[in-house]
């Protein structure tokens, strides 16, 4: 029987789940240990990632021979647009504020992911790249929500300084079903899971060395 696009998407988010002691800082900015000088250094981090993921899925929306998966691209891009100004808020928590977000230097391991989804946008199949972000979508969500809520609880950040962070972790249900309306088309045509598969698991290795790269001393 063949799988719908849902138990497809599910199947690879299981695949690509993290396991809980591979995230080395998230559990630190739980428990209020990570210093602000390292919340301020994903501030900054964070700024590179939106502009670049920007231009990256304003790309793959123009790559897409189909409107269901350029229209879940465009939506992608219009999301960073809303993140980059959320961000503000969270920047100037931590101390960063004009041109220091500008003359950041930035840590290799952090812009991997950006990078590697430039290279996505390049050479690609946006369709395999729908369910790779996608798939992702589930354990950066988590991330964030568990961010928020330490900002709150330990650093007494408000919610304007919270927002970015909440802005991702909020349900997505529009987005998902665009995502999935592109899956089920690959489906349908019989495509091989297999790129999505590489393109996830990359993505979720990525994101992990984001995360981690800023738990190391700089």
């Amino acid at each position: 029987m063949k799988r719908t696009a849902l138990e497809l998407l599910r199947n690879v988010e299981r695949q690509l789940e993290p396991k809980s002691d591979e995230n080395r800082l998230v559990p630190a900015i739980a428990a209020g240990k990570a210093p602000r000088s390292v919340l301020a250094a994903l501030a900054c981090e964070q700024h590179r990632i939106i502009t670049s993921d920007w231009r990256s899925f304003l790309f793959l929306a123009a790559r897409s021979p189909h409107p269901s998966a350029g229209g879940f691209f465009t939506t992608l891009a219009q999301g960073e647009v809303l993140a980059l100004d959320a961000l503000t808020g969270f920047a100037e928590a931590c101390g960063v504020t004009g041109r220091a977000l500008e003359d950041y230097a930035p840590r290799a391991g952090c812009q991997a992911y950006p990078a590697y989804l430039a290279w996505l946008a390049l050479n690609a199949d946006p369709s395999d790249v729908v369910l790779a972000v996608v798939a992702n979508f589930s354990a950066w969500g988590n991330y964030c929500r568990t961010v928020s809520t330490a900002l709150r609880e330990h650093y007494g950040f408000g919610d304007a300084d919270r927002a970015f962070f909440d802005f991702f972790a909020a349900p997505a249900p529009d987005l998902e079903r665009q995502a999935l309306q592109v899956i089920q088309s690959a489906i349908d045509a019989g495509r091989s899971t297999a790129p999505a598969l590489e393109y996830g698991r990359l993505l979720q290795r990525y994101e992990l060395m984001f995360w981690n790269t800023l738990a190391e001393p700089s």
